[in-house]
């Protein structure tokens, strides 16, 4: 079973790209289930129903979010609604929304499952850790993708490390700069960030004249998100059909001309 993770989708640029590289990308891996990061789709921060619905339609089976889950307020009105769409579960607010999916793939149950790290962010219920032992009894399956949205590089690894034995995909999104230390940790495929899908020449997706402006003066800027062509970040992960254990995770990035 090969699986594409899509790294942070950002604004108009990223999604642009993901249009354009996904079809061949899938083709090219033989991919049997696409998974991206959807939280900063809109514009840089959150999802729309319309945005969801156009990634949804290019292929992409489940949406994870992150920290910017419910910066589009309207989200809380038909959230419940985007069957394909999970939140982290130890985002506060916890209720609305799912915090993880189970999907049929190829004869296996895949479960994705979606939190937040608790260092450096302040709109978290409890440790990622708790949440995620809660989450393993709550949705049983065979195959376990967990997208652990953090700022703490140490925290990621540190989760990776004590759940290994029991999940067989562990990503990281949220700092949008595609790490090199992808591994297999005893049938767990690791990397601690896949990257962002968003404008190449950018700071993290935004704007580099107003995020200089915001640095150099500490004046209030917006969030505004470069509109350049996009950089495509992510990875394959391969899942042994007979194990259920990961046997591969490969980086994919792929640069404007």
């Amino acid at each position: 079973m090969n699986i594409l993770f899509i790294g942070d989708i950002v604004g108009a640029s990223g999604r642009k790209v993901v249009t354009e590289l996904l079809p061949g990308l899938m083709k090219k891996h033989e991919i049997d289930l696409v998974i991206a990061n959807g939280e900063n789709s809109a514009h840089g921060k959150g999802i729309t129903k319309k945005i969801y619905q156009s990634l949804i339609s290019l292929g992409i089976d489940v949406i994870t979010m992150g920290n910017h889950t419910f910066s589009k307020s309207e989200i809380l009105e038909y959230m419940e609604y985007l069957p394909n769409m999970i939140r982290p579960a130890n985002l506060i607010p916890t209720e609305p929304g799912k915090p993880a999916i189970v999907v049929d793939c190829k004869g296996l149950k895949v479960g994705v499952f979606n939190l937040c790290g608790k260092v450096f962010m302040d709109n978290c219920s409890e440790s990622p850790f708790t949440t995620m032992e809660r989450l393993l009894s709550e949705y049983p399956c065979d195959v376990h993708f967990v997208d652990i949205h953090a700022e703490a590089t140490g925290e990621k690894i540190a989760f990776m490390r004590y759940f290994k034995d029991r999940l067989e995909v562990v990503v990281g999104t949220h700092t949008h700069v595609q790490t090199a230390d992808e591994m297999i940790a005893d049938g767990c495929a690791y990397i601690t960030d896949a990257g962002m899908c968003g404008a190449y020449e950018s700071v993290l997706g935004r704007d580099i004249r107003e995020t200089l402006t915001r640095m150099l003066t500490e004046e209030k800027t917006k969030y505004t998100v470069a509109d350049n062509p996009g950089i495509f970040c992510g990875v394959k992960v391969c899942i042994d059909e007979s194990t259920h254990r990961a046997v591969h995770i490969e980086r994919i990035q792929i640069r404007p001309e």
